[in-house]
């Protein structure tokens, strides 16, 4: 079982400045190395305090140099939001630098604000992430290429700074519908997918649905791998849990209410959380996901992997305004106690 860290480098007030924010990321994704961690993510986001990353491939550039080991992903970038042809650039120059070590995360992207800030219209997301994709893998896999599309038209083009992995990093693709699912087994690509705060019936249905895309494109399940986003934390500490659940919590609220946000906040990009009819209480979220002692999570993520069998665990560490030394700890104690316990247990 591979174990990563999705670092969403989020601000929950002013009284985290940007460059702490970003800081502890940088030495949350060292700290994850030093634990044995295999991956560590970036997320992407705009104009607002729910991530302060507006290019995980410039965190993935700027933590190669810091680290020598743990392979460094997007967590993803959004390809709507993008130029394909300047976008192939960069993707050769951060596995350049990385020596090899990038792990290409793509999405559609779904918060509404961020796309009218560039111009794109969020309802065709899908569509234009669809045709970006294409021309990718025609730039990864071809020395010269050319794209005939409805959102962009290319000519006779050569991408000068070619990727280290050949022909290409690892994809994966964050999957949110039945659809990217069967493309991601069409294409060979591997799913990102997450089952929020929900529980073990959650994850239950999420296998069905990854099978059912593995079965309509005649593959085996286990031709692509499944990487899973989930909240988790280890403790004996009450008011840690309680801190840790409502940071989780947090980012929650302002993930949905940026997915149709319109107006700007008051103050600029610092959004206000607001209680949601969809907000669990702490009780629910801990009996939902592994959190509690390391042995309540050792079991819980046993009994998560054995339901969902996913090839990698993600779990969020940048959350909120969580302690950073608290989370550094927490890390470690994955690295020492909890990764190793499971992989015992999986053989």
């Amino acid at each position: 079982m591979e174990f990563a860290t999705f670092i969403l480098a989020a601000q929950r007030g002013y009284h985290q400045s940007c460059d702490s924010v970003i800081g502890n990321s940088i030495e949350q994704t060292i700290a994850s190395e030093q634990a044995g961690f295999n991956t560590a993510w970036f997320a992407e986001h705009h104009f607002n305090n729910y991530s302060l990353v507006p290019s995980p491939l410039m965190m993935v550039a700027h933590c190669a140099g810091l680290t020598s080991t743990i392979r460094l992903g997007t967590g993803v970038c959004v390809l709507p939001l993008y130029q394909p042809q300047r976008l192939l650039s960069e993707i050769g120059f951060a596995d350049i630098v990385s020596n090899g070590r990038l792990e290409l995360g793509v999405g559609s992207g779904y918060q509404q604000f961020e796309f009218e800030r560039f111009g794109v219209d969020v309802d065709q997301a899908p569509a234009v992430f669809a045709e970006y994709l294409d021309i990718l893998l025609k730039g990864l896999n071809q020395k010269v290429f050319e794209h005939n599309g409805q959102y962009e038209k290319i000519p006779l083009t050569a991408i000068s700074l070619r990727t280290i992995q050949r022909p290409a990093p690892p994809i994966w693709i964050a999957c949110g519908s039945a659809r990217s699912m069967c493309r991601a087994y069409r294409e060979g690509h591997n799913l990102f997918v997450t089952a929020f705060h929900n529980g073990l019936e959650n994850l239950r249905t999420l296998r069905e649905t990854i099978e059912a895309a593995a079965a309509s494109r005649g593959k085996d399940v286990t031709a692509a791998k499944v990487g899973l986003l989930r909240c988790c934390y280890a403790s004996d500490d009450q008011a840690e849990f309680d801190s840790y659940l409502d940071n989780a919590r947090f980012q929650r609220r302002l993930s949905e209410a940026l997915h149709q946000r319109r107006q700007q906040s008051r103050d600029g990009y610092l959004l206000q959380e607001t209680p949601t009819k969809q907000d669990l209480s702490f009780e629910t979220m801990r009996q939902n996901l592994p959190i509690g002692s390391v042995s309540r999570v050792i079991d819980r993520l046993l009994e998560e992997i054995s339901i969902l069998k996913p090839d990698q665990i993600a779990i969020q560490t940048q959350l909120g305004d969580f302690d950073q030394k608290t989370m550094l700890r927490q890390i470690e104690l994955w690295g020492d106690k909890i990764i190793p316990a499971i992989n015992k247990s999986l053989g």
